[in-house]
């Protein structure tokens, strides 16, 4: 009797694992009690053993010694992901950091299931980057080889909204033609499908490099970065005349896959140069103690928790700073927070049209559109997906799930 595949749903900011049991998907608790974990490691300072998932933030939340890290799905492709660098004493690469990450989620479920797993069918995103061939095929095989490294001796992929389709059947009615938005943390990827009582058709599929992450981002050069100096000037060494503070380290800031490189003895000599030539020091010190105390991921969790309050809210809204600078905060509001997005609106929209055409179905033609991922939740994207397709019925899928569930029922698909 052969052992059932693993899906494994392996994303920028979570990750979930299932199995097909007969014709029911089992979602495996790769966490204790939850569907789903956390795309995060935790290395303690004391060369303790690597964390994932909840454990790792709550090294993070509990002050504990170690480097903590988040979004490395999205360095996939690119010469980072083969570096060495030094992490807590170590020089490892990010590539087998992420097969370390992998073969707990293995190792946890054959725990739950029994069995061994050595075969795997994983979500990709339909582009990891969204011009490049060359590397978006290389991010693929780098994926393939942290799971093959992971223990696994059969690998294949499949387009993650295509996954989402799957899971979706029944949601609509038959003979209907669904469009599936999928916005998760690093990619918005599109499938519009045919659905019958017998399974579903894929007419098209697209994907852009652009998701929650990249929101998070915008918030936080919008609302928190200026509070820390970012917009600010400094006087010149020699000479008069102000110059602009320069804008690269609060980007690299407010990017969940980069914080971690920024703790840094270079870093923090570059932030106290700027602090001592800064025209409003007291901003500058914030930055200052953000790098030298390593708070960049509590600033950038603290942005996503307000992203997601003014998302929900009608009023004003704050991203609370107090870890900083006591009493500091960022007032934030559903209009500023639209504001901070309203770039994004253009490349979500042509993406969405591009998907249509490569299908040949006009929006008249979209019944039911499908939102499927933490950041479909954000309401520019629904408000969007409404404007293109209005007569179609917006429907939420499990937005954290759908992935792993349509990975799982693929599986069993002969």
């Amino acid at each position: 009797m052969s052992h059932p595949v693993l899906a494994v749903d392996f994303g920028t900011s979570n990750s979930a694992a299932a199995v097909l049991d007969g014709s029911t998907v089992w979602r495996i608790p790769v966490e204790a009690g939850a569907d789903t974990l956390p795309t995060a490691v935790f290395f303690p300072a004391d060369s303790g053993q690597m964390r994932i998932g909840s454990a790792a933030g709550a090294a993070l939340v509990a002050g504990e010694e170690g480097r903590y890290m988040r979004a490395l799905k999205s360095i996939l492709g690119t010469s980072l992901f083969h570096e060495l660098r030094l992490i807590e004493g170590r020089r490892r690469k990010l590539a087998d950091i992420v097969t370390a990450f992998l073969v707990q989620v293995r190792e946890r479920a054959e725990a739950e299931t029994g069995v061994p797993l050595t075969r795997v069918l994983s979500g990709r995103p339909v582009r990891f980057h969204s011009t490049d061939d060359a590397r978006d095929a290389q991010a693929e095989t780098d994926l393939r080889g942290c799971y093959a490294a992971a223990g696994f001796e059969e690998v294949d992929f499949l387009y993650e909204p295509e996954a989402a389709a799957r899971a979706s059947l029944g949601l609509g009615e038959a003979g209907e033609t669904g469009l599936i938005v999928d916005i998760g943390g690093g990619t918005s990827d599109f499938s519009v499908f045919r659905q019958s009582t017998g399974g579903i058709e894929i007419l098209a599929s697209h994907g852009i490099r652009l998701g929650g992450t990249d929101f998070d981002t915008e918030v936080s050069m919008a609302h928190a970065m200026p509070l820390l100096g970012h917009g600010g000037q400094l006087r010149r060494t020699f000479g008069n005349g102000l110059l602009p503070v320069p804008i690269a380290i609060y980007r690299e800031l407010a990017t969940w896959a980069k914080i971690a490189f920024l703790y840094a003895r270079d870093t923090e000599r570059h932030v106290d140069d700027l602090l001592a030539h800064a025209v409003e020091p007291e901003k500058l010190k914030r930055l200052h103690d953000v790098v030298h105390e390593q708070l960049g991921h509590d600033l950038a969790f603290a942005v996503e928790a307000g992203k997601i309050a003014a998302n929900s809210a009608a009023g004003r809204d704050e991203i609370g700073l107090g870890f900083i600078e006591r009493g500091l905060s960022a007032p934030i509001t559903p209009g500023s927070l639209n504001a901070a997005l309203a770039d994004f609106a253009a490349p979500l929209r042509g993406a969405v049209w591009e998907t249509l055409r490569r299908a040949g179905t006009p929006p008249a033609d979209i019944g039911s559109v499908i939102l499927v991922g933490g950041s479909s939740l954000m309401t520019l994207v629904s408000d969007l997906a409404a404007g293109i397709c209005p007569s179609a019925t917006l429907r939420h899928s499990e937005a954290f799930t759908a992935v792993v569930d349509g990975l799982a029922l693929a599986t069993g698909e002969s």
